[in-house]
């Protein structure tokens, strides 16, 4: 009886390296150079612009750094960029928008994906409140995608949606 208790204490102490080591391989899965298309919604009830974006990862064992690109129409180009640390299963950090203001996020991994509430910096659609998703698609696709609601009609709207990818040993 002794043994069998100690052996679960055991393996209950190890939980949190495990989840640790979790949380550190889904991060340094999302390094690396990205690239793709999208849209994106510059505000709700307003117009898609198809865009063209780069994407720079750098990750860590506990955060990861990201820094991109989106080229529209061939008239405007926007730069973001995301940190984001992992505090065992918790997730915070800030994005930076076209705005240039740093707008916080928190939230969780499920799966292969950041669910991350976004606090914008400034109102934007009506209130300072929404979601972005990064999730990481297979082993060379990568998904980041925002969602606000529409107050008028309280729906949510996709307002960024970029599917990217790893560029092909060829292209490299």
């Amino acid at each position: 009886m002794r043994a069998a208790l100690i052996a679960a204490l055991l393996s209950f102490s190890s939980l949190p390296a495990d989840a640790q080591a979790q949380e550190s391989a889904f991060l340094q899965s999302l390094g690396g150079d990205w690239s793709g298309t999208g849209m994106v919604l510059t505000k709700i009830g307003g117009t898609n612009f198809n865009v063209s974006c780069t994407l720079r990862s750098d990750a860590g064992q506990s955060a990861v750094s990201m820094n991109g690109k989106c080229r529209g129409l061939a008239v405007f180009v926007r730069t973001f960029s995301a940190n984001v640390k992992a505090s065992g299963q918790r997730y915070s950090g800030n994005y930076i928008g076209p705005s240039g203001q740093p707008s916080r996020l928190i939230g969780s991994r499920q799966g292969n994906r950041l669910n991350l509430n976004v606090t914008w910096a400034r109102v934007v659609n009506g209130d300072r409140n929404a979601t972005l998703m990064i999730e990481k698609v297979g082993q060379d696709r990568l998904q980041l995608q925002t969602v606000d609601k529409d107050l008028v009609s309280g729906r949510s709207v996709v307002t960024s949606r970029i599917d990217l990818q790893r560029p092909s040993a060829a292209e490299k």
